[in-house]
């Protein structure tokens, strides 16, 4: 008996090892099967997140950026978006990007010279603008007579030999040489001979004479203000329309008033949930009365994704999502279009089987604004439609 005893407990012993060992696999299996899934859900999402925000203009490296971006560039952005990139005044940008490129010229800042390189070539550029820093001038300072006003030429170099004479005149101007400020040239024209044939972009030189024809060195060398490279004293600037269309400020059910904000408009209204987006929650309801159709907040972490380094303003934004259903009947607040009315009502009385109750999806979307710094260190602010649900409805 004993011996048949220890026979069973060594047989048993022996079967629940290897269903032990089995079970043990076949975990081990099937965790590595979810995590394979897993990874690739999160490459397909990466893919196409980096599709959404054009990844031909964005940094492919981890490395944050070494320049600090323009005045010009933030004032712009600041002018155009509140701080969570909603629109503020989208008519004051000129097309949908804005890119400023920074200057790697050289010759005591008389020289100046763009890679375009990161310019979509299928991008219609509306205007080209060259930005130059000029400084107070202290040379003729406590002489009675003396001038107060110089001439500023741009040039468009023709080869890379920095002879202004060889070089096609772009511009002139006077200028005041007791004040110091911002200039701004159109240099549309030129640069859009550069976009089309690239070899011909040997930069632009910058001559400063006085009435009497002297030219004036010190102008420029005296242009590099403290605490700030020669670089950061002249850039180019870029407005352009990559041509893609928009339901910006236009609501996808025509005909409805938002149920949130009837008279706000969609801007006010995003300022004002975000606001409040980390001090109020979604409303709770009974588990016996499903939460009905309506926008609950969907905040993006620029940090979290990754893009922190290169993403100047903002650091994130609420998104917002659309939540809930579509019960029949459905209510004047649930923003139904006809064709989801009509199909509410076949669910309803079961006239097929085929037909599923109405989605609660968004029906007005909003564009945010971003500027952020492209591969090669430029600063660009563009403009990214239907990025934001400003209101839900049943569809």
């Amino acid at each position: 008996m004993i011996l048949q005893g220890l026979l069973v407990w060594l047989v048993l012993t022996l079967t629940l090892r290897t269903v032990s060992m089995f079970t043990i696999s076949y975990d081990e299996e099937s965790k590595e099967t979810v995590w394979k899934e897993n990874r690739l859900d999160i490459t397909k999402s990466a893919k196409k997140m980096d599709e959404l925000f054009n990844p031909k203009d964005l940094p492919e490296s981890s490395s944050v950026p070494h320049r600090k971006a323009p005045q010009f560039m933030l004032d712009l952005f600041n002018s155009v978006a509140d701080s969570n990139g909603y629109p503020r005044n989208s008519e004051k940008l000129e097309g949908n990007v804005v890119r400023s490129f920074e200057d790697r010229g050289h010759a005591g800042g008389r020289f100046h010279f763009f890679h375009l390189s990161s310019f979509a070539r299928d991008e219609r550029m509306i205007k080209a603008e060259f930005r130059w820093f000029r400084q107070k001038q202290r040379l003729f300072l406590g002489q009675a007579y003396g001038p107060h006003f110089y001439k500023v030429d741009l040039y468009e170099v023709l080869d890379n030999r920095v002879k202004p004479w060889r070089g096609n005149l772009i511009t002139s101007r006077l200028l005041p040489l007791y004040t110091q400020g911002w200039e701004v040239f159109n240099v549309t024209q030129t640069v859009s001979n550069w976009i089309r044939n690239s070899d011909e972009n040997n930069g632009i030189l910058v001559v400063t004479t006085l009435p009497s024809g002297k030219w004036i060195k010190s102008v420029l060398q005296s242009s590099e203000r403290q605490g700030e490279s020669p670089a950061e004293n002249a850039f180019l600037v870029i407005f352009s329309d990559d041509g893609r269309g928009s339901t910006t400020n236009q609501s996808l059910n025509q005909g409805h008033v938002s149920h949130a904000t009837a008279h706000d408009s969609p801007a006010k209204v995003l300022r004002q949930d975000s606001g409040s987006r980390r001090r109020r929650a979604a409303p709770s309801y009974p588990r016996s009365r499903p939460m009905s159709c309506q926008r609950v907040p969907l905040f993006v972490d620029f940090e979290e994704i990754g893009w922190a380094g290169w993403i100047i303003s903002p650091r994130g934004y609420n998104a917002y999502h659309c939540k809930g259903s579509c019960p029949f009947p459905l209510g004047e607040s649930l923003r139904a279009t006809n064709h989801a009315t009509v199909q509410s009502i076949m669910h309803a009385l079961k006239l097929s089987n085929d037909v599923n109750t109405p989605c609660c999806v968004p029906d007005k979307l909003q564009s945010i604004s971003l500027l952020y710094f492209d591969d090669e260190e430029n600063v660009v602010l563009k403009q990214y439609d239907d990025m934001v649900a400003v209101s839900c409805g049943c569809h």
